[in-house]
């Protein structure tokens, strides 16, 4: 009974939900697009415009010859974040979800009897066929069973769409040897090239390489956790500290002027300050950068004493904003962070409690948005973006209650 973790990998997550709501799309390449202009990328696309080579990042105007039946569809994040609860309410009826990693990535933890083999590929197609009645017929999942979970997550890729594979110990490491090395996770295009360095051009290289050897090439401990995870053992990762809260946004073609792209980053000034009171942090850097046609870019940061007043971070904008150059060409695409981030507890106020008021201000203004909805109360610098840069989808990150009103 080796096998210890069901992962549940949603294919083409965003185009399917699309192809599930609307019937006339199904069978039909679609790629879904932030803003319906040909400037911006596709954040998803079907497998039928798969068949064509795109894919998530390719440029709307050049999948649009790539595939002359292309069909863009404008994203609906509300939408995906909700069929992505029903998901996991449909995957929870069958087994405990241990983790969500992901907006189309979930993970069970397999007990009992649960890990023999035909009793997991049981679930498994269980948990296919729930979703298939509860949720809908376009919602397709790949999922992969194995003794760990990255061998799980590994197993889920390797059959999509609509997969189920199974990756036993005593498989182990042959099963993984016709595997690209970019097929494992963590292995992306640096990786691999630090792996060609030390003369490791395949799987079965990386499998019989040594710890001692691992260690050196990831440079540090994340090498060692490499080499336990290929045998099937179950890595600890102690959790990451949040080191950024940010939020950007590619301007439409009547926001794209100095003015209107100051009214935008304004109002993602406010979402993320809204967003770091929610999580208990207060920050001690604001940065900003507005990219421009032409490959003009621009970019700034501050530090200030560490808070969470949304107006604080709006006087560093402000400060900011009135030394920037002027440029001549129009701005596309606009985005802010806030930095150096303390918890709450860890931050020394100051003496003269200055910020009481403020504190109570926006508490009132977050229950308030919170309540009511995004935008009941807002800072008038974003009035004319108020309806600009709606809650977007990281796939690694849901958007919780707090994002969606912000």
């Amino acid at each position: 009974m080796s096998l210890g973790f069901l992962f549940v990998d949603f294919n083409a997550y965003f185009a399917s939900v699309e192809q599930q709501l609307r019937p006339e799309l199904r069978g039909k390449p679609i790629v879904v697009a932030p803003m319906m202009t040909d400037s911006t990328c596709a954040i998803a696309a079907s497998y039928e415009a798969k068949k064509f080579g795109i894919k998530t990042g390719t440029g709307i105007r050049e999948a649009k010859t790539m595939c002359k039946e292309l069909i863009v569809v404008e994203a609906r994040h509300h939408e995906y974040i909700d069929f992505h609860n029903q998901l996991v309410e449909a995957v929870e009826s069958c087994v405990p979800v241990h983790s969500v990693l992901s907006i189309d990535e979930m993970v069970c933890t397999l007990t009992g009897s649960q890990r023999q083999r035909e009793k997991a590929v049981a679930l498994a197609k269980h948990i296919k066929e729930t979703i298939y009645k509860r949720v809908g017929t376009e919602l397709r999942s790949s999922i992969g069973i194995g003794p760990n979970l990255f061998l799980s997550k590994t197993a889920s890729d390797i059959q999509k769409p609509n997969g189920l594979v199974v990756i036993e110990q005593e498989e182990l490491p042959d099963c993984l040897y016709k595997l690209e090395l970019e097929d494992l996770t963590g292995v992306g295009p640096r990786m691999k090239r630090r792996l060609e360095k030390h003369n490791i051009h395949t799987v079965k290289q990386l499998c019989t390489a040594s710890k001692a050897l691992l260690r050196s090439v990831w440079g540090g401990i994340e090498g060692e956790r490499m080499y336990a995870k290929l045998r099937g053992e179950e890595v600890y990762t102690p959790p990451t500290q949040r080191s950024t809260v940010g939020h950007s946004h590619v301007l439409p073609p009547n926001l794209r002027t100095e003015a209107a792209a100051l009214d935008v980053i304004n109002r993602l000034v406010q979402k993320a300050g809204m967003r770091l009171r929610s999580y208990g942090y207060r920050a001690g850097a604001l940065g900003v950068h507005i990219q421009y046609f032409d490959n003009k870019y621009w970019s700034d940061a501050m530090s200030f004493d560490y808070t969470h007043e949304t107006n604080r971070f709006l006087q560093a904008l402000t400060f900011l904003w009135n030394k920037k150059p002027h440029i001549t060409a129009k701005p596309l695409r606009v985005g802010i962070a806030l930095f150096e981030l303390k918890k709450e507890e860890e931050c020394t106020l100051s003496l003269f409690d200055t910020e009481k008021k403020p504190n109570a201000l926006n508490t009132a203004v977050d229950k308030l948005n919170t309540r009511f909805g995004k935008n009941t109360i807002y800072f008038s610098g974003s009035h004319a973006a108020r309806d600009a840069a709606p809650v977007r989808i990281a796939f690694t990150h849901i958007p919780d209650q707090v994002e969606q009103t912000a």
